[in-house]
């Protein structure tokens, strides 16, 4: 009977956590068709900015401009974007993976980082090799309020001298159940030829950077040093942005995955402590009759 009692409470259990999976994996569907219609609405935009951007960078008015201007890294800043919260899989610790790689790519070098996310921010606190200079958390602001504030500081450290790149670590949302970790470098921005040049180029990216507009000789009006400089902070700022609608999106998707996946499990835990107790019972009913047709037998 024991036993019987035992096997009944873990069902009871387990059926608990159960409804509480399946009410996360409702409320995180809900929030993912929100994030991810933020999340994908300015996507065309981001991306023509950012190839106007390298155009510009490949003019000879943006060879000057203290944002284009490259220099040997000895200290590096990394603005990094996770989640606040866990029960996502693997979003957050892939994240911190990525910061992980960075830092042993960029060597000798310090690391300052701007984390976006409370997960990020635990992280981050608790390494001993990268310094936090401020922490956002997600849910609590507005994407374009975080990324004003954020970025204007890393073009401040990166115009005064303080840092000599500044990286961007975030979660792009592909689909629903595919999220692709990003790394990439905001400052000094990067040229169209540079881009060109890199062995990691698409030939997508390739074709569309080496089209004819694509000319140093382009007319520019106003005057092409403040075009540049307008134009590569709202730039940035934008895809600062988008870079956290995006990852927003992606750890909703990733925690309903992880839901949904506890909740299936939570089934197959049910379906099986049901026929252990089954089992158990049809043994007990078969061992008492047992027991009554023996003591009839004997009685006769």
């Amino acid at each position: 009977m024991a036993s019987l009692q035992g096997i009944t409470r873990r069902i009871r259990s387990v059926r608990s956590t159960r409804q509480i999976t399946k009410a996360m994996q409702m409320v995180a569907a809900s929030k993912l068709r929100r994030a991810q219609t933020a999340a994908l609405a300015p996507r065309d935009y981001t991306v023509a900015a950012r190839e106007l951007l390298a155009r510009l960078g490949s003019g000879t008015g943006a060879s000057q401009h203290p944002l284009y201007q490259v220099r040997p890294v000895t200290k590096a800043l990394v603005i990094v974007i996770a989640g606040d919260r866990g029960m996502s899989g693997g979003y957050n610790s892939n994240v911190m993976r990525s910061l992980g790689k960075l830092r042993r790519e960029l060597g000798e070098a310090g690391l300052s980082a701007i984390t976006i996310g409370a997960r990020a921010g635990l992280y981050v606190a608790g390494a001993s090799d990268v310094e936090e200079l401020a922490a956002y958390d997600v849910e609590k602001h507005v994407a374009s309020d975080i990324a004003v504030p954020v970025l204007r500081e890393a073009v401040r450290m990166y115009e005064d001298g303080e840092v000599d790149a500044v990286h961007l670590i975030y979660t792009k949302f592909v689909s629903t159940v595919k999220q692709e970790i990003q790394v990439r470098q905001l400052l000094p921005v990067v040229s169209a030829n540079a881009v060109l040049a890199s062995p990691r180029t698409s030939p997508a990216e390739t074709l569309e950077l080496a089209s004819p507009s694509t000319s140093a000789e382009s007319e520019y009006e106003p005057e092409v040093e403040e075009l540049i400089d307008y134009a590569t902070r709202r730039i940035l700022e934008a895809e600062l942005t988008t870079a956290i609608l995006e990852s927003r999106a992606s750890e909703e998707a990733a925690r309903m995955v992880a839901m949904m996946n506890a909740t299936d499990n939570a089934d197959e835990i049910i379906g099986d402590l049901t026929l252990v107790l089954n089992n158990a019972r049809q043994a007990m009913i078969t061992q008492e009759i047992s027991e009554i047709t023996a003591g009839a037998e004997a009685i006769a």
